[in-house]
């Protein structure tokens, strides 16, 4: 049975935040941003709306017809980081998201500048930021049908794709996809691993 996808817009907004919001509470990563059960349910949301504002203005997001999964993906120009990972304006992206979503949390603005750090240059490629699947419908194959569907199109025009995994169950699926470890891992301060992903485009 095939997966229904759309392209989202701006009237899909809150339903993309409340989604990734939903999907990232337990993830390793979020868990490390934002420690604290409490903590992270009162602000993991904010960071997720920032990344939803700008894959909207300046990328696209992929969401099955019944809301239950989504992709971001930002198209990268050759040289350039993304967005919130530093913005090329003095690398203030990262200091400006921290200020905007939770001043006192150093780590939003860390990670924005670890990840710019080991973010590839010199290739355009497809960015793939996030990718996110309600915890009830996980393991049902709805993350594979989204980013299954760009990387065809990849293939297809000969570009390669890059990604952050941030848990290891994740990393599997993109391993499946034909993702690789490019260089090594990510080790976050006192925190879990992220796994920077490199997939050349196939014939």
């Amino acid at each position: 049975m095939g997966v229904a996808i759309r392209t989202a817009d701006v009237s899909d907004r809150d339903l993309v935040v409340r989604l990734l919001d939903t999907a990232f509470q337990n993830d390793p990563v979020s868990r490390w941003v934002f420690p604290g059960d409490e903590y992270r349910r009162a602000n993991h949301h904010k960071l997720m709306a920032a990344f939803t504002d700008i894959v909207l203005a300046d990328g696209r997001i992929d969401l099955t017809e019944d809301g239950t999964a989504c992709a971001l993906w930002l198209p990268m120009p050759a040289g350039e980081h993304a967005e919130g990972e530093g913005d090329g304006e003095g690398d203030d992206g990262p200091a400006q998201m921290r200020a905007s979503i939770d001043p006192a949390n150093e780590r939003i603005e860390l990670i924005a500048r670890l990840t710019e750090d080991i973010h590839p240059a010199g290739r355009a490629h497809e960015y793939l930021w996030m990718i996110g699947v309600s915890p009830d419908r996980q393991g049902e194959g709805l993350g594979t049908a989204l980013i299954g569907a760009v990387l065809d199109r990849c293939d297809r025009e000969g570009l390669p794709a890059y990604l952050e995994a941030s848990s290891a169950r994740s990393r599997g699926l993109y391993e499946r996809l034909g993702f690789t470890l490019l260089d090594r891992p990510l080790d976050l301060p006192d925190g879990p691993q992220m796994w920077p992903m490199w997939r050349e485009p196939r014939p």
